[in-house]
């Protein structure tokens, strides 16, 4: 256990370090651990100076010389033997060493490790103050994965930045420890690391370990100061800059990599950040989790920032992709519509799929085929779904078992035990998924039925049957757990385990044969229970059962009760439990043996359940879409260049709503990309913003989406600007608030994304709010993105006549007469329609329906009418303007219909014959234009 002894310095004081005798700069308190082994105990950490130089050797961003401390080799145990030899011989060391249970080992083990620097990130972060021996339990669910929204964090990120001439080229590794895989990442940034802390969002990392040189005092990077910003509630680890070594890396990657992931080697010999990054990540994860990784058994791959789509932080929340921002517990949010997952595999995937949507037409369309199948071929829907929901975590799973414990203890031996039954559980349900894919038809099912007939699939169950017994699976109940674990190896391998289990079944009986005793003792209607707590005990109902003076025997302590239940133990009882336990620990430790002998017989093998894992989370993801299908009527997506909506409906809303929400169509295209969009207060302008992004991302990561037909392009960046929050955190006003999101979307958006502005300019007065918007809409309107603009600003709406791509839509709202107030009422359509709102002065109708006193009201009314017509100037549109206006569309058409139309010969020509008569019936209407006046 690490012994973490702090020193916080007095701001008026200076303080000695004990290890180097400098002294630190009073800066009040910082923590600083060195982590080393001790031979008698575990790790424990020894306090040095803030102060202490930081080595400058052997950094990525230097690539110049080595560390000048010997760095030890990944999974190095000096007492075993190199990690770097036989790996065989280095397996059965393993196996073969003596276990001590309660103990630390006799071994010296490395004492290099990397210095960290835990740093405090606000007075209200909690802060752990020392690592514990922590190795992840498996904590496995019946229920389906669908109930559950909170994500519990479990990555942990190592972030390099290069210097000098490099800085701003970015090196990033992740894993995630409920699963054995390892992403590396490497990608050239700008000075807002936009790309940083979006991908960070993404990972929603458990901790992040960066160089202690990053966080100099009084010279910490901005990358530094960014990402403590923004992740304030993080645990945030500092380590010496020479474990951010890319030799060490690559030595990482060529010893831990399983052979089918091996290609990775050549995406990354030359990206020597990221390699950096996963040395830092492997050496520190090593250290934390007190072992070490069995060789060729990790799933490393690259991602680069091009493969998928690129949504911000504050885009996901506006959006409510997770989280919905009223109450983040309950699930009407994206993640909620489409997750109808069984596993958590399946449910992890999802939420990683809706933060980072694809990009690659191909693989989006072989995805919709698969839905497609789906949902037309009932029988292997529920034959899938049926196998899907009987599978446990595979890669939580698989990441316990390809650990090596530094330590042998009993908690290490049973976990082991454990995970080898539900390891043969899963095997076991191979060949039921194969039966229920043997018919499907697309190219990826095909594929993922392919990885299913591996050999080894059958090779590994053959080794566990012949050791573990026919019956042993999983089970509910920490008892059943329990007694499969006990008799999970077959009898006859070992006799003195057969001794002991033998024993501990006379102790068990012993225990149910003594309450059966007291019952018949005290007339009590007494029963055995059991908890993984308190081990066996006994309880009692007093249904209509009236206790002898209201009193349990005084044999029976530690009495509890609740409602009319009471709980409670004996003397004997507790003895014969601690028999009991001393019994299960000799067959844990036998069985543990045996159980590692087994593993290092199939380890060579194990690597196949990573395409195991693959699959059932990719299947299982797939169902879910096919099951959000049938509860909808969604359509699937064609991807073109153009989007085009007809009756989409915002996903969410229809989930909450008890009737269908109202439909309504869109079409944008490069020709015609930037639309305004007007309306009274509460006319469902935001909600039709969202509803394009919700439909896009569904798109995007291969879901049928809610609308009659849909055509989208592919986006690689998706904006949003809809708050208006103050933020108090950031000291930001509204208005500051509204320029740092525009200015973001500025810097970074592209002719491929999608952006959606919600009434930008509101913070401050109107001049200064149109002045910005009209500067903001020509400078996206010099890029091919796709845009939408709501503003209740109409004077912006005139831009058309100065843009041609330009277009302006609003949304309709009737006037009712309210008999009973004697007033009119608007009725809001939620019904878009083209051009801009005639709507004058809703703003003032709205507060007219308020509880505002009549007379503000009317005094609102003169003053709006005279400032009015002091600033309103009149807009013509010239018949030349109109005539540009008439041919600039109908080009546009033609080239949509050339670069995107499927219709046959006939059909076509019958389209271009209809497209040049309305050509023709609006081109002479504007001749009549001259004295039109748009106000």
């Amino acid at each position: 256990m690490l012994r973490p002894e702090i020193s916080s310095t007095s701001p008026s004081a200076p303080a000695v370090s004990p290890s180097s005798g400098e002294t630190r700069s009073p800066q009040g308190p910082r923590y600083n651990f060195r982590l080393q082994e001790t031979p008698q105990s575990r790790p424990s950490a020894q306090v040095v100076s803030a102060s202490t130089p930081p080595s400058t050797s052997g950094a990525a961003g230097d690539r110049s010389s080595s560390s000048s401390l010997p760095c030890p080799a990944p999974g190095s145990r000096p007492a075993q033997g190199s990690y770097f030899g036989n790996k065989r011989a280095y397996a059965e060391n393993i196996v073969a060493s003596n276990l001590t249970f309660g103990a630390s080992s006799s071994s010296a083990r490395d004492t290099n490790y990397p210095q960290t620097l835990k740093t405090p990130l606000s007075t209200g972060n909690p802060q752990r103050s020392g690592y514990k021996n922590w190795t992840p339990q498996m904590g496995y669910s019946a229920s389906s994965s669908s109930a559950i929204s909170v994500h519990c964090p479990s990555v942990i990120v190592a972030v390099v930045e290069g210097r000098g001439l490099a800085r701003g080229e970015i090196g990033m590794a992740s894993i995630d420890l409920k699963n054995p895989q390892i992403i590396l990442s490497q990608f050239a940034d700008n000075t807002t690391y936009a790309k940083v802390i979006t991908k960070l969002k993404i990972l929603s990392p458990l901790e992040i370990i960066m160089s202690n040189t990053a966080c100099a005092v009084g010279n910490s990077t901005k990358l530094f100061t960014l990402i403590t910003e923004n992740f304030k509630n993080v645990n945030f680890t500092t380590i010496q800059r020479k474990y951010f070594n890319e030799t060490k890396g690559l030595e990482y990657i060529e010893q831990l990599c399983v052979a089918e992931f091996s290609t990775v080697l050549m995406e990354v010999q030359s990206k020597y950040y990221c390699l950096a990054a996963v040395a830092a990540l492997l050496k520190y994860v090593e250290f934390i989790q007190n072992s070490v990784y069995a060789p060729k058994s990790l799933k490393i791959c690259f991602q680069g920032s091009e493969q998928t789509a690129m949504i911000d932080s504050s885009s996901a929340q506006n959006l409510e992709l997770l989280i919905n921002n009223q109450d983040s517990r309950n699930n009407h949010t994206l993640f909620g519509v489409l997750n109808y997952t069984k596993t958590p595999g399946g449910s992890r995937r999802l939420r990683s799929n809706i933060l980072e949507p694809l990009v690659d037409i191909e693989t989006i369309n072989m995805r919709l085929d698969c839905v497609q199948e789906l949902l037309q071929d009932e029988e292997l829907f529920f034959g899938l779904q049926s196998v899907i929901s009987r599978f446990l975590d595979t890669e939580q799973l698989l990441s316990v078992l390809v650990q090596i414990p530094k330590q042998d203890t009993v908690n290490a031996a049973e976990s082991k035990i454990t995970n080898l039954i539900y390891l043969k559980h899963t095997l076991e349900l191979v060949d039921p998924l194969k039966i229920a894919m043997k018919n499907c038809n697309t190219p990826l099912l095909r594929a993922y039925y392919g990885s299913l007939e591996d050999k080894r699939f059958g090779i590994i169950l053959e080794k566990i049957k012949t050791v573990i017994n026919d019956d042993a699976r999983y089970m509910k109940g920490c008892l059943n757990m329990r007694t499969q674990k006990c008799y999970a190896v077959r009898s006859n391998i070992n006799e003195f385990l057969d001794i002991a289990r033998r024993t501990y079944t006379e102790i068990v009986d012993d225990i149910a044969g003594m309450i059966s005793q007291l019952g018949e003792k005290y007339s009590l209607p007494l029963r055995t229970s059991f908890s993984s707590a308190r081990g066996f005990f006994i309880q009692m109902t007093t249904d209509c059962l009236a206790l002898p003076s209201d009193q349990l025997p005084s044999e029976f302590i530690k009495i509890s009760k609740v409602k009319n239940s009471y709980s409670f133990t004996s003397a004997d009882l507790i003895k014969m439990n601690e028999r009991c336990q001393e019994s299960l620990r000799e067959i844990y430790h036998m069985t543990y043996m045996i159980v590692c002998k087994l593993l290092s017989e199939i380890y060579e093998h194990i690597h196949c359940l990573y395409k195991l894992s693959d699959t059932v989370s990719m299947l299982d993801m797939l169902l879910s879409f096919a099951h959000a299908c049938t509860l909808s009527d969604y359509v699937r997506p064609e991807f073109t260049d153009t989007l085009a909506i007809k009756q989409g409906w915002h996903p969410i809303l229809e989930k909450i709503s008890a009737e269908k929400p109202i439909a309504n169509n869109t079409y944008i295209t490069e020709g015609s990309n930037f639309l305004i969009i007007t309306g009274p207060n509460m006319s469902g302008k935001s909600t039709y913003l969202k509803q394009i992004a919700l439909c896009q991302i569904m798109a995007q990561i291969g879901s049928y989406v809610p609308a009659e037909y849909s055509s989208f392009r592919i986006t690689k960046q998706i904006f949003t600007r809809i708050s208006t929050d103050d933020d108090i955190e950031t000291n930001s006003s509204t208005f500051m608030k509204e320029m740092k999101e525009i200015a973001y979307i500025l810097h970074n958006a592209n002719d491929k994304s999608l952006i959606l502005i919600d009434e930008l300019g509101r913070g401050t007065n109107t001049e200064e709010g149109i002045g910005i918007c009209y500067a903001v809409c020509e400078y996206l309107l010099s890029l091919k993105a796709f845009t939408l603009f709501a503003t209740h600003f109409l004077e912006l709406c005139h831009i058309d006549a100065l843009y041609l791509n330009v277009q302006n839509m609003h949304f309709e709202v009737q006037h009712v007469k309210n008999t009973s107030r004697n007033k009119e009422a608007i009725l809001y359509t939620y019904k878009l329609s083209k051009g801009l709102t005639e709507e004058k002065n809703y703003g003032l109708k709205a507060a007219e329906v308020s509880s505002l006193p009549p007379s503000i009201v009317l005094d609102a009314k003169e003053i709006t009418t005279q400032i009015t017509r002091q600033i309103l100037q009149n807009q013509r549109s010239t018949p030349e303007m109109e005539r540009q206006r008439a041919v600039y569309h109908l080009a546009t058409r033609l080239v949509q219909t050339a670069r995107n139309s499927q219709l046959d010969p006939d059909s076509l020509r019958i389209y271009l014959s209809n497209l040049k008569k309305k050509y023709k019936e609006d081109f002479p209407r504007t001749e009549q234009v001259p004295g039109k006046t748009e106000e």
